[in-house]
C-alpha cells in the first residue's frame, strides 16, 4: 500500500500542480491528504490535487514520487481510478 505523488506539470490558476493518489485504498489517501493538511476540496474523484509548492513536503510525509504514468498504471491497477468518461462536465 502506498501513496503515490506526480511530477507537479499539470498547469491551472498560475502554478502547476501534482496529482496525490493511493494504490491500494481511498482511506488510505484521505488518511495521508488529513495528515498533509490538504483540502478535502483538492479531492477529485480519484485523487488529490496539490500545488507545486507542496510537492517536497508531501514526499517527506511518505509519498513516494513516481512519474505520471507509473501513477495511472498503479492507480488503473488498483482498480481506483474513475475514467473521463464517469466524470462530469
Amino acid at each position: 500500500m502506498s501513496v503515490l505523488v506526480d511530477p507537479p506539470m499539470w498547469p491551472r490558476h498560475g502554478m502547476l500542480w501534482a496529482h496525490l493518489v493511493s494504490d491500494a485504498s481511498l482511506d488510505e489517501l484521505h488518511a495521508f491528504a488529513r495528515r498533509a493538511g490538504i483540502p478535502e476540496r483538492g479531492f477529485d474523484l480519484d485523487h488529490y490535487d496539490v500545488p507545486d509548492a507542496r510537492y517536497d513536503e508531501l514526499v517527506r510525509l511518505g509519498a513516494v514520487p513516481v512519474s505520471a504514468h507509473e501513477l495511472i498504471r498503479r492507480l488503473r491497477a488498483s482498480g481506483l481510478r474513475v475514467p473521463a468518461r464517469e466524470r462530469s462536465s
